[in-house]
Parts: C-alpha cells; structure tokens; sequence
C-alpha cells in the first residue's frame, strides 16, 4: 500500500436539527475524523447497512474503528434488560458485530472506542455490566480518571506509564470474549482496554482518546494498518 491507510470509522444513525432541517442522520463527532487524520489516516464513515454487506466494506478499507454511543442491546449477549440499560440501536448493532467479524475474520487492524471496545468482547462471546458508577458523572459532560497499562500488552507498548483519560461510560466488560485478555484497568479495578493476542492489530478502549490531544493509540492503528 502507497499513501496514507484509509481508516473506516462507524457512526451514529440519530434524528438530527441543523438549519431549517430535522431529519435522520448518520452521525460522527469531529473528533473521531480529526483524530485520524492526526494520526496520519484518511477516514472514511461507514453509516449502518445490511450486515452482509460488511466483509466487502471491511476489504476496501485499511483499518477499521468502531466508535462509541448506545448501549449494546442485552440480548447479545443472552442477558435481561437492567431497567438503567439505555434505547436499543439495532441497526447499529448488527452493523457493526458484522463488521467486526469481518475484520477478525480478513486479519483487518481493529481499534474499539467505549461502546466499540464492548461490542468486541460481545462478538466474541463475552457479557457486560449494564450500568457501573462513577464513569459518568455528568449527563453530556466527560469526565476524566487514571488508567493504569497491563505489562507487556500492546496497550503497554503504546502507552506504558499510567494516564489520565476522557471517560463517559456506564456499562463495562464483565465476562471476557474468547482468547480477549485485558490490558489496562482503571484504579476500581474495571477494565479500560482489551486487546487480541496475535498478529493482527486488535485492541478495544473504554476511554475517548477523540477527545483528548494524545494521538498514540490511534498512531498504533495506522502503524498496523500501513
């Protein structure tokens, strides 16, 4: 591959108001775009599609993120509703599972952002916790906690010293997936990122590195995806 990787990064799809229009939209925040085009990608937004569709979206792509936003429907992971779990976003869901198989199965490098990193563990068999506090402290505002890399993880090689990281989440990883293994923790114990062993690049974060200045996770995924 000649130039910069391109990078596909899943969006929202919401009812949205801009102008005299209120319509259904697909929807990325700036930051994700802005966050790859730093890191030296080209990004591309891969709005929700029929699932069989994903392996070939997957193929034309260098890299992959799947970003943040609704909660994982519980039925994914064979589990009750908790009354705190959040509106369901099918199309989202079986969008982006799709995608992910997709990546795993063609060996495509893989970052996971917050709700992306607990849609990775659940497309490999593992559960969630549908509501944990003290993440998100304030409806719409993002906080910030310490996160500490496991030794010896990829996570660890891109960041090895403890850090402190934009954070806005209440559901986290319970049970992990087949063969995922952690590699950071914030100082409760809950798990901030997840990463496949192996030699495909794949590697989840609770956290929003979009929203912060620290380029080193997303450098990882266009180093892998170059």
């Amino acid at each position: 591959m000649t130039g910069r990787p391109l990078i596909g990064v899943s969006t929202y799809l919401e009812s949205a108001r801009w102008g005299a229009w209120e319509l259904e939209a697909t929807l990325l925040p700036a930051g994700y775009p802005r966050l790859v085009q730093s890191a030296g990608g080209l990004a591309a937004m891969l709005p929700p599609d029929a699932p069989a569709r994903a392996a070939e979206t997957v193929a034309r792509l260098d890299g992959l993120v799947i970003a943040g936003g609704p909660d994982v429907d519980p039925s994914r992971y064979n589990a009750a509703r908790d009354p705190r779990c959040g509106p369901e976003a099918r199309a989202r869901d079986s969008w982006e599972l799709a995608l992910i198989d997709a990546a795993l199965a063609s060996g495509t490098p893989l970052l996971g952002i917050c709700r992306g990193m607990q849609l990775l563990n659940v497309a490999l068999g593992g559960t969630l916790v549908q509501h944990i506090d003290g993440h998100a402290q304030t409806v719409g505002v993002f906080g910030h906690h310490t996160v500490k890399p496991v030794p010896g993880s990829r996570y660890a090689d891109l960041i090895p010293e403890e850090t402190s990281v934009p954070t806005y989440h209440h559901q986290s990883v319970d049970r992990l997936g087949k063969n995922l293994t952690p590699s950071a923790h914030a100082t409760d114990g809950t798990i901030e990122a997840i990463e496949l062993p192996g030699p495909t690049w794949v590697l989840g974060v609770q956290w929003h590195p979009e929203m912060a200045e620290d380029t080193r996770v997303m450098s990882g995924l266009i180093r892998a995806s170059a």
